[in-house]
Order: structure tokens, then sequence, then C-alpha cells
């Protein structure tokens, strides 16, 4: 008979910083981003962006345990907008949730919802008033079951 897994979802902690950028590596992977396409200093830069979205942006992370082994991770922070912010925070006050992984052996199980879940708990709290994401093909699923809409973004591809 099997033994049902006890996941727990926890807000990381700094010392966690290499483990949630090693997510975020791979989650590109994952999505078939080839390797020679990612900067060779991947990690660094992950934790400079990391270090700075703490500082500038109310930027956290979560991780899912299963028997005290990080298994998955989400981040979050305030989007930092691609346009000048022009507007009240009451108004317009974006969270954005990136990063979100789940090692293989773990998915289909609620991890990736489970900590979409806190990051959108943490977004709320600090007063966001709405959540954006950028969803992988295996993503939209849980995405979609959380509530999130299907965007309107348009893209054109000059290369």
């Amino acid at each position: 008979m099997p033994t049902e897994k006890h996941i727990t979802i926890r807000e990381a902690t700094s010392t966690e910083d290499l483990m949630i950028a090693k997510h975020s590596y791979q989650m590109w992977l994952d999505i078939g981003v080839h390797e020679s396409n990612i900067h060779l200093n991947w990690q660094n830069i992950t934790l400079q962006f990391i270090e700075e979205a703490r500082r500038d942006l109310c930027y956290k992370a979560f991780v899912a345990e299963v028997d005290n082994t990080i298994v998955g991770s989400a981040s979050c922070q305030i989007f930092a907008g691609l346009y000048p912010n022009v507007f009240k925070a009451e108004y317009r006050k974006f969270g954005y949730i990136w990063g979100v992984y789940v090692e293989e052996s773990y998915r289909r199980q609620g991890i990736a919802k489970y900590l979409t879940n806190r990051a959108i708990e943490y977004l709320k709290v600090i007063g966001c008033t709405r959540v954006l994401l950028n969803a992988s093909p295996l993503g939209k699923p849980v995405y979609s079951s959380l509530g999130f809409s299907e965007g309107n973004i348009m893209q054109l591809d000059l290369i």
C-alpha cells in the first residue's frame, strides 16, 4: 500500500535563493529553451535579480517540501511594469508571479497550485490589485483552475 506524501509549502529563506535560481533555469529548459540561448552566468544574473527585487519590489519566494526536501518553488513580487506607472497603488498595483517550478517526479500532485496560491495570498497582503504571470503550456491548466483568465498579449516575432 503506497504511503501518501506530506507536502509542506513555506516561505523560502534567502539561503535558498540558489535553489530558486536553479529551479528557474530548469523551468526554461523544460519549456524548450535550449541552453545555448541562456547566458552562461544565468545563476549570478538570477541571484542579483532576486536581491534587487527583494530590496525594491517586495519579492518573496515559496518552496514546496516533501520529507524535508525542496521539490518546487515559486517567486512573486510587485510588477515593475513595462511603462511609466502613473497610477495610484489603490487603482493599479500589479503583482507578478514567476518561476513556478516543480521537479518532474513530483508533478501532477497539486504542488504548483499550492505554490501559486501562497504567492497570490502574499500579493493580496501587500495590496496588489491584480496578479500577472506568463504561463507555459503545462502551467495554463493550473492557472486557469485558479481563476486566471487567458490574456490578450499579442506578439510579433522579429527573428
